[in-house]
């Protein structure tokens, strides 16, 4: 374990945020599976770093009780979303974890970034070594250099990030955080930073000391 991750998860725990360390992107399935009993209620944003992992396998597989959104439109998928809010675990990642044991995250429609705040008896998510930055500003600069465009190349998603490679805002001096296109696509809509943890070990974050996700 290397000095900055070790900081990192100090300091995560110092907000009240549960810290756990993965060697690999194998172990994390077991580690999931001593955190959250077979046949509980789960559910989860969309996430490479899950796939990568195994993680979004093992929520597909029957174990636990699946809220699955896939495939679902409409009403149909907003009960989906409410669903979710109410679950036993909810995983994703998170687009960036501070040295200073700070939350980033960016989203669209942000189901996502509810679930992160309030709702689920407990969030998980599951962070590459990649992710983790100095600050909130290299946080920020983050989701505009690597992980909107990344993702909005993934997801089909027409604005200018998609076509560049980064944010149009960084053409400025000093982009601020929300600073951005306004395609009708833009999938940087709400920002979330978690400073702390109200609800001492709600968010437990998995940090794997290999690169995943964007």
């Amino acid at each position: 374990m290397t000095e900055k991750i070790k900081k990192t998860m100090e300091n995560l725990e110092r907000n009240g945020i549960k810290a756990f360390f993965a060697e690999t992107k194998e172990d994390v399935v077991p580690l999931v599976k001593s955190l959250v009993p077979k046949g509980s209620t789960v559910s989860n944003g969309g996430s490479v770093s899950l796939n990568e992992t195994g993680v979004s396998a093992l929520l597909e597989s029957g174990y636990y009780d699946f809220i699955d959104r896939r495939g679902l439109e409409g009403e149909e998928l907003r009960n989906c979303y409410i669903r979710a809010f109410g679950c036993d675990a909810y995983f994703c990642s998170s687009n960036a974890v501070t040295e200073n044991g700070e939350l980033y995250n960016v989203d669209g429609n942000s189901n996502r970034v509810a679930c992160i705040v309030f709702g689920p008896r407990q969030v998980i998510m599951v962070v590459g070594i990649n992710k983790i930055v100095p600050d909130i500003n290299a946080a920020v600069r983050r989701v505009k250099e690597s992980a909107a465009p990344l993702n909005t190349q993934r997801l089909n998603c027409k604005t200018p990030c998609a076509a560049t490679g980064q944010c149009i805002s960084l053409g400025a001096e000093n982009p601020l955080m929300c600073d951005g296109c306004k395609s009708p696509q833009r999938i940087c809509c709400n920002y979330v930073v978690t400073a702390q943890q109200k609800h001492k070990d709600r968010i437990k974050v998995i940090l794997v000391n290999e690169k995943l996700g964007y």
